[in-house]
């Protein structure tokens, strides 16, 4: 029985490696980041309504608020930075902050009010808890992954071009801002069903570090989307076997903390744009390095771009 619920979350945290993986790719390069924190964040008040309004700890029902409620958080950043001088960032603290306090009391509340309801407890989407993930919750995940996929492969090239340059995109014909809310909604869509196994505080996790890590390595979007949907399944593997491995290691934190540490070695040890590369020292070190194409060029230091041959 162990090692079977073991493969189901394996099998769901790889998937939703996977899947994050794909989305933050884009995420990254468009500069948009933190969008999956504040719709983790402001997914929390959606589940509790969801609970409140049903009286039901059904999944699909408490994702469906979540999800609402996410979106309307994502909308609500929106609004503010169009009609405010704010910044972004204070925008994007505000709405993450009064949402995700909302979320907190709503939780205390429903706590307090069914204390002998042992499905009434809702703290576990705070931080996640992989280990009861079900098999309908991977058949959820792996719905998401196949959805996700399908999109990415089909509008490749005008999600390409709206990553790198907006105005040609809309040149070729293409709607920017419809592709933009395309974008925002696959990203809610895995931050929510993400929520089970990595909770609220560490979805965004995901879909920030896979692809931050996968930048080191190439400059190619399409081998750099390859390289952070590969890491963000290790992570997810790796986090899972760990805590199955150590009890009491949750789950969620660990994956993260396996993701992190693959970002760290990319940081240190990828050509080119690594620590050690870029060393002085170590100048002469691409001869002993035979992944590394001859043709490789040393890629511009600042800006998310990637070069004018992926683009083009």
């Amino acid at each position: 029985m162990f090692f079977s619920q073991t493969q189901i979350v394996l099998t769901g945290t790889l998937l939703l490696g996977i899947v994050a993986g794909m989305v933050g790719t884009f995420a990254v390069l468009r500069r948009r980041a933190l969008a999956g924190d504040v719709v983790a964040h402001s997914a929390l008040p959606g589940l509790c309504l969801a609970f409140l309004a049903f009286q039901s700890r059904s999944i699909i029902v408490l994702l469906s608020g979540a999800l609402l409620s996410g979106l309307l958080g994502a909308v609500t950043v929106s609004l503010l930075k169009r009609f405010t001088r704010l910044r972004d960032d204070a925008v994007q603290g505000i709405v993450l902050s009064v949402f995700y306090g909302g979320g907190i009391a709503l939780t205390r509340s429903i706590q307090n009010t069914h204390r002998n309801d042992p499905g009434a407890d809702l703290e576990s989407f705070i931080i996640g808890q992989a280990a009861t993930m079900l098999k309908g919750d991977v058949l959820q995940i792996a719905a998401v992954a196949a959805v996700t996929a399908t999109i990415v492969v089909m509008l490749f090239k005008e999600l390409k071009l709206l990553s790198f340059d907006e105005q040609f995109c809309q040149v070729q014909g293409w709607s920017a801002m419809g592709l933009d809310i395309l974008l925002m909604l696959l990203t809610a869509v895995t931050v929510v069903v993400g929520l089970p196994a990595v909770g609220v505080v560490l979805t965004a996790a995901l879909l920030i570090i896979p692809p931050a890590a996968a930048r080191f390595w190439s400059d190619r979007l399409s081998r750099m989307m390859m390289i952070a949907c590969a890491i963000g399944g290790v992570s997810g593997v790796t986090g899972t076997l760990l805590s199955a491995r150590y009890d009491g290691l949750p789950t969620g934190p660990l994956i993260v903390l396996t993701s992190t540490a693959i970002f760290v070695l990319s940081w240190i040890f990828a050509p080119h744009r690594g620590l050690l590369w870029r060393s002085r020292e170590v100048t002469d070190l691409e001869m002993y390095l035979p992944w590394v194409e001859s043709g490789d060029t040393v890629p511009p230091a600042s800006g998310p771009h990637v070069s004018a041959q992926e683009v083009s």
